[in-house]
């Protein structure tokens, strides 16, 4: 899939503020700094599309990324960061819930986890969540270039055993660095989309 054209085009807290949902999109969420930034910039080929930052819980909106003119990445705040206020994880959590609910265009979600550590207790909460939505989901395991070859079937099945993954759900390994998984989560759009241009 070639990407032509990449902008983010809308910061969003309410359902007022969100796109006509006139195109597919695909939500990205994920645990803060799991590297939810880097992974849209490597899918769209762009260095600073999404703001990568060593302080976790610096995305606090919904910010919508049209791709091509033909859909949106959508890009939510992290959760499960310790210093995050529970106010204000209360705040991002009713965000994210009004979009799942009121968004008949969402196809699928990339729920980002670290391949690296067993999922957290807040990743299985996520899961189950999306799941509850009969949402779609590709459980995208990051930074697998810090994971030894050794270490892969191993860390590959504690994710397994841990999340329970629904008949459809998939496993993604995925590395912003050696750009492994891209071209495979590049194809999971493209079966929403008119064509793939590989």
């Amino acid at each position: 899939m070639k990407i032509i054209s990449a902008d983010i085009v809308i910061s969003a807290v309410r359902q007022s503020q969100y796109p006509p949902a006139k195109l597919p999109e695909f939500l990205v969420v994920g645990r803060s700094n799991v590297g939810k930034s880097s992974f849209i910039n490597t899918l769209m080929n762009r260095k600073s599309l999404a703001r990568t930052s060593n302080k976790p819980g610096r995305t606090q909106t919904l910010n919508f990324y049209l791709i091509n003119k033909d859909y949106y990445l959508v890009d939510v705040p992290g959760y499960g960061y310790a210093i995050t206020t529970q106010k204000k994880q209360l705040k991002f959590g009713k965000m994210i819930e009004e979009y799942i609910e009121n968004r008949e265009n969402l196809k699928e979600v990339f729920m980002l986890i670290d391949f690296r550590h067993k999922p957290t207790k807040d990743d299985i909460i996520m899961y189950n969540f999306l799941k509850y939505y009969n949402l779609k989901v590709v459980l995208v395991a990051t930074k697998a270039d810090k994971v030894s070859k050794n270490l892969r079937d191993k860390n590959i099945k504690q994710i397994k055993n841990t999340i329970d993954l629904v008949v459809g759900d998939s496993l993604l390994i995925f590395s912003s660095v050696s750009k492994e998984g891209r071209k495979e989560a590049h194809d999971i759009i493209g079966k929403y989309l008119d064509f793939i241009d590989d």
